[in-house]
């Protein structure tokens, strides 16, 4: 079974809790960017169905914005609302702009009980998240808080991908890495404006080398991955099947920017019943014939399965019991 595999059959089991010196796994098919500065959207977030929701402090805010007023209605929308998101994060602005340190200090220390994560953006290299580690060990001692909270990395640019292994490995508190398709074509000067759009032009997929990069280090240093946005929010099928590119290269979930991708995000990346079902079969076939009968590889339903076999099967069982799947009846 794979680190990832393992630690969130683990998460499940124990509620999608882990010890505090290691990143939290937790269900993240869809991650619904809100703007802090429109409470209207902040009380409609509240009431959706997405798996995270990430109050954002820094594209979705104009810069005459970016002030204690936005940082106040951010706190107010975790403090106040009865969010059906299990997980609640706020992207701050990134560490080498002057709105970084107030962003996460001030939300920390307000409404730090309520907040499962910070997400870092255009991280570089290792001192982004460093600086971050340290700043949050900081303020959860000086506000007294009893969680531990996790860090978002979202790789948006060229320099960041080159150092994507050695930005995972900086801390303990990553709990996922992000691709931010808007902001990297900017950084490799793509002639175009829809953001994570693959050009119809382009001789194969777009995106297919960050994606894989970004989800390959993720699995090597047992984290999440995460697709980022598709910006024509009412281009369903658009989305669905940039949704399907990087769920079939190993992601756990994507970014949702309108409560129409909501349905159509949840659904891509939850296993299907039958496919659930067909990997607890091959889970049962398997420990029938590796512990009983003292075979390593079997025939089963026409295929020949193996101990590969009994890893792939773990990754999609783990995802569907994550989902809320459960074997029908027999």
């Amino acid at each position: 079974m794979s680190v990832l595999s393992r630690r969130l059959r683990d998460a499940v089991k124990a509620g999608l809790d882990e010890p505090s010196d290691r990143p939290t796994v937790r269900l993240r098919r869809s991650c619904l960017a809100v703007p802090a500065s429109n409470p209207k959207m902040l009380a409609k977030a509240a009431t959706l169905e997405a798996d995270q929701v990430f109050v954002d402090l820094e594209d979705a805010v104009a810069s005459s914005e970016k002030n204690d007023r936005t940082r106040q209605q951010a706190v107010a929308a975790l403090l106040e609302n009865e969010w059906r998101a299990r997980t609640l994060v706020v992207r701050v602005n990134a560490v080498d702009t002057q709105w970084c340190f107030r962003d996460v200090s001030f939300v920390v220390l307000r409404a730090g009980a309520r907040l499962d994560c910070i997400m870092l953006p255009k991280v570089e290299d290792a001192s982004h998240v460093h600086f971050l580690d340290h700043l949050l060990g900081q303020l959860e001692r000086e506000g007294d808080l009893e969680q531990r909270i996790g860090i978002e990395v979202l790789i948006e640019n060229a320099r960041g991908l080159i150092n994507v292994a050695e930005i995972a490995a900086a801390s303990t508190r990553i709990e996922a890495l992000i691709f931010g398709p808007g902001d990297y074509a900017a950084s490799l000067g793509l002639p175009q404006l829809s953001v994570g759009i693959s050009n119809p032009e382009y001789p194969g997929d777009q995106w297919h080398y960050p994606l894989s990069r970004i989800v390959t280090t993720a699995r090597a240093y047992g984290l999440q991955a995460i697709d980022g946005p598709y910006g024509a929010i009412r281009d369903v099928d658009g989305f669905r099947k940039s949704a399907e590119r990087s769920k079939l290269l190993g992601y756990d979930g994507k970014w949702v920017l309108h409560p129409g991708q909501l349905d159509a995000c949840n659904e891509m990346f939850t296993p299907s019943q039958d496919q659930y079902e067909l990997a607890e079969r091959l889970l049962s076939a398997y420990r029938q014939f590796s512990e009983v009968d003292g075979v390593g590889a079997a025939m089963h339903d026409g295929e020949m399965i193996d101990e590969a076999s009994r890893r792939m099967a773990e990754a999609i069982t783990a995802r569907g019991r994550a989902a809320g799947l459960k074997r029908a009846e027999a």
